[in-house]
């Protein structure tokens, strides 16, 4: 089904004699459902400012971002994107429990004028998700043009509870973005000034003011910060309370009231708001900036060395506005209540921890603040598997932070449990399932997870700062999950050298060099990230391929003794 586009209206009034400034009802995105989607991911633009129009990439019929998916746990659904950009991207289901192979990570490509059809059960909670590129080198690029929308999952427990779920009527998506633009008016990947406010795609600052006509009762927010590198600091005008209601992968035990949810990028929070005393007034969603630590990108400015990049934006260190929440009158059958228990979390016990990884990060220098930086010393290589996990395990990792600056340590495939932040338990908000931690300047944080359903012995999951740009310059790892037993489990599995086929281009067959009682694990993907054979404990070394079309492909082959790949033409 869709849910038609809330109302573009726009505002205008005099606030001065020389300036007048804008109020834009930001737009609700269209939602899509059912067991099949399609997303098209195309170019375009958007006038952010007067002049030159800003180049954009958006899904379907928006100029910028794209639709609401709205999926139940438990559904089977297919996916088909279209690529009409003119360049090489794919689509990461950020969050999401699926397959590594339908996950749309780095190892999955679609070129140009091509398609990708993963097909996956949901089987994550209630939860908001998100969905962007992760093609290596230029997400920050895709995913700050636009191409991004947001997930709705819903789940049987959920829709006993009484709360806000009519999307677009009193739950609202609330995607909060801060980007840098250039002189003319092109956005810019690596902008360390970002400074324009983007809600929901909607400019918000220099001399435009977003807001989102709201009810007078109890209202649900869905916060995803989709910046490239700013952490926000939300909280209402006058330090109206709230009340954390889920994170990243799901609801928690119950509501939690405070006045302030730090939300670094990649992460979401959803939250309810009682604005049923305050029919026919109004009051800002903000960010207050000036709370945050030094060395989290968004609070003050830290005095580096000359000759260092620039990054001093106006929006660091101070608070300022985001959004205008007008509030009216109530919809029928409202809710007025906030329950006061949500669901039964059931967090790992630490006891069923069968291993501990440690991850450092670390920069090129000390007092480096725009990178590159590392994991335990080594920058993100497609051809190098960080770690094999057996299926079913559970692990605790440690990760220490040793650079000047936040990393928000995103991890693919599973959501976790936080379990420590400098030897202390994390907050109460904290407690619930996430998948991105926000990790302080020489802070040292602990998680637990499981990892499980899922294997594949070739193609791997990443973890990674979610700082983008920090992720496409190589602060990035992998790993495999395999099943038990599976030989040649080791940590640090390379592509020890190309693997040697013959004859290339074949129409028929194609024969490894390998020794010829080697046994293997095989993968065939076409050029859209598509995996078209599979063979596993194999050891004859003549591939039949007589069933594959004409056109490149890009074989991968597992052995006890390394990870081997090798391109492919058939011909027919």
């Amino acid at each position: 089904m869709k849910l038609k586009l809330i109302s573009l209206l726009m505002v205008f009034s005099c606030l001065s004699v020389s300036m007048i400034y804008a109020q834009t009802a930001i737009p609700i995105p269209d939602t899509l459902s059912g067991n099949s989607i399609i997303l098209n991911m195309h170019k375009d633009s958007v006038q952010f400012f007067t002049g030159k129009k800003t180049n954009s990439l958006a899904f379907n019929q928006y100029k910028y971002l794209g639709p609401t998916l709205i999926l139940n746990n438990g559904q089977n659904v297919s996916i088909t994107v279209n690529n009409q950009i003119n360049d090489t991207t794919n689509v990461h289901w950020h969050g999401l429990h699926v397959a590594s192979k339908n996950d749309g990570g780095p190892h999955t490509m679609i070129m140009n004028g091509s398609s990708w059809n993963p097909q996956f059960q949901i089987l994550d909670k209630a939860s908001t998700f998100w969905y962007h590129p992760h093609f290596h080198g230029k997400t920050a690029e895709q995913a700050i043009k636009g191409a991004a929308g947001l997930i709705i999952v819903r789940d049987s427990i959920e829709s006993t509870l009484a709360l806000p779920k009519r999307y677009g009527l009193d739950d609202f998506p609330i995607i909060v973005q801060s980007v840098q633009l250039d002189s003319n008016n092109q956005l810019m990947p690596k902008g360390m000034e970002d400074s324009t406010l983007l809600v929901n795609g909607i400019r918000a600052n220099y001399g435009n003011s977003a807001y989102l006509n709201v009810p007078s009762q109890i209202v649900r927010l869905r916060l995803l910060n989709a910046a490239g590198e700013r952490t926000f600091n939300f909280g209402f005008t006058n330090n109206y309370s709230f009340k954390i209601i889920g994170s990243d992968g799901g609801l928690l035990n119950a509501p939690i009231q405070t006045t302030r949810i730090r939300i670094s990028p990649g992460e979401r929070y959803e939250i309810l708001i009682d604005l049923s005393s305050l029919n026919g007034q109004s009051l800002y969603l903000m960010s207050y900036a000036s709370e945050l630590p030094m060395g989290v990108q968004g609070g003050p400015t830290m005095p580096m060395p000359p000759g260092s990049p620039p990054m001093n934006s106006p929006l660091n260190g101070v608070n300022f506005n985001i959004l205008k929440l007008n509030v009216g009158s109530q919809t029928n059958n409202p809710i007025t209540t906030i329950p006061t228990s949500l669901v039964q979390l059931q967090p790992i016990p630490t006891s069923q921890a069968v291993r501990t990884r440690t991850i450092e990060m670390t920069a090129i220098n000390q007092m480096s603040m725009d990178g590159p930086f590392y994991f335990n010393g080594k920058l993100f290589d497609m051809d190098s598997i960080n770690y094999i996990i057996p299926i079913d395990d559970t692990e605790i990792w440690e990760i220490k932070n040793s650079t000047m600056v936040a990393h928000p340590f995103h991890i693919h495939d599973v959501q976790f449990n936080l379990l420590e932040r400098d030897g202390n338990m994390p907050p109460t908000f904290e407690r619930g399932r996430k998948d991105v931690v926000l990790i302080k300047s020489n802070e040292t944080i602990k998680f637990i997870t499981k990892f499980e359903t899922f294997t594949d012995t070739v193609v791997p999951y990443v973890y990674h700062c979610h700082i983008l740009m920090h992720e496409d310059d190589g602060m990035m790892g992998q790993f495999l999950v395999v099943p038990k037993n599976f030989a040649g489990v080791n940590n640090n599995l390379e592509l020890t050298k190309p693997l040697v086929i013959y004859p290339n281009p074949s129409n028929e067959y194609f024969i490894l060099d390998m020794p010829q009682n080697e046994a293997f694990d095989l993968r065939i993907f076409d050029m859209n990230g598509k995996l078209v054979k599979a063979l596993n404990s194999e050891t004859n070394k003549k591939i039949i391929i007589s069933d594959l079309k004409t056109s490149n492909y890009v074989i991968f082959v597992k052995t006890n003794k390394g990870l081997y790949s090798s391109k492919l033409l058939i011909a027919h």
